[in-house]
């Protein structure tokens, strides 16, 4: 009898210990979803003034005001996965067979500044990025410009503040996959006659897929919700999905509507994700 008692412990031991994450992702994950289902259906703004359910708050965005914001996200989001992944795999590739000695110093350099507090970034890039900031001062003194360009608030300061917050995202995952990646296969393919592009095209990039899969939806999926950026960057002048989202939460009385504007940017999201995870894969697959 005992040893039966054993054994049931024994083989319920991973299911204990899995419990608690069960428990946390419940709380912290389904309940939140089911409630902002629920309050995306309310009638009234707040719970205190709850009288019924409704989906009139989802016809309010069927405007093609709404729909060019969600594709401006889409194309905003898209491009700086895109824009990632061109500059991390350069990145990544040289950590992992060029400096090999350095590498773990060159990583801890690499991922330290983004320890930092997240407004210092976007301060530091003000500097960078305004009227008389350092861009500007530099191309004035080497004679490049005869005026200050306009690069704060505007989409080309958004994009490049979110490729390079976003950055590290697509190369670390990148970089496990190529740590993993045999070099040897490299040089077999460039010894049996394949020019360097061959051997890229069809060795690594197909190897190295699930890394790209990985750092493109790490990049593409926050990227479509980004509010703080737009914001802090774009000086409010261009509406993004996740600043939709937040102008309706925080209204106290638009609550609902901005519950189902979640829901419906959720749904084109989820869509446009298993499109793109579709498109990469046929696309790897034809190199």
């Amino acid at each position: 009898m005992i040893e039966k008692i054993r054994e049931r412990l024994a083989h319920n031991i991973p299911f204990f210990f899995g419990a608690p994450v069960i428990v946390w992702q419940i709380m912290f994950f389904f309940v939140p979803i089911l409630l902002i289902i629920v309050l995306s259906m309310c009638t009234a703004g707040s719970w205190q003034g709850f009288s019924g359910l409704s989906f009139a708050n989802f016809t309010l965005f069927f405007k093609p005001t709404f729909a060019r914001v969600i594709v401006r996200s889409l194309l905003f989001a898209l491009a700086n996965a895109v824009i990632c992944l061109f500059i991390a795999y350069p990145i990544a590739y040289f950590l992992v067979f060029k400096v090999k000695r350095y590498q773990d110093l060159l990583i801890f350099w690499f991922i330290l500044p983004f320890g930092t507090s997240f407004l210092l970034h976007v301060y530091a890039w003000f500097f960078v990025l305004e009227r008389h900031g350092f861009i500007n001062t530099l191309f004035m003194k080497l004679g490049i410009l005869s005026e200050p360009l306009r690069i704060l608030n505007t989409p080309l300061a958004v994009g490049i503040m979110m490729a390079y917050y976003y950055l590290p995202f697509m190369a670390l995952p990148l970089y496990a996959t190529l740590e993993k990646f045999d070099s040897r296969l490299l040089e077999a393919s460039l010894d049996l006659g394949a020019t360097w592009w061959q051997t890229v095209r069809k060795v690594m990039i197909p190897m190295t897929l699930p890394g790209i899969l990985s750092g493109f939806f790490l990049v593409f999926v926050p990227s479509f919700a980004e509010f703080a950026i737009p914001e802090l960057m774009g000086g409010d002048r261009t509406m993004f999905a996740g600043t939709v989202i937040s102008h309706y939460i925080l209204g106290g009385t638009t609550i609902s509507q901005g519950a189902a504007f979640t829901i419906i940017c959720s749904v084109i999201l989820i869509i446009a994700t298993a499109f793109f995870y579709w498109l990469i894969k046929r696309i790897v697959k034809r190199l």
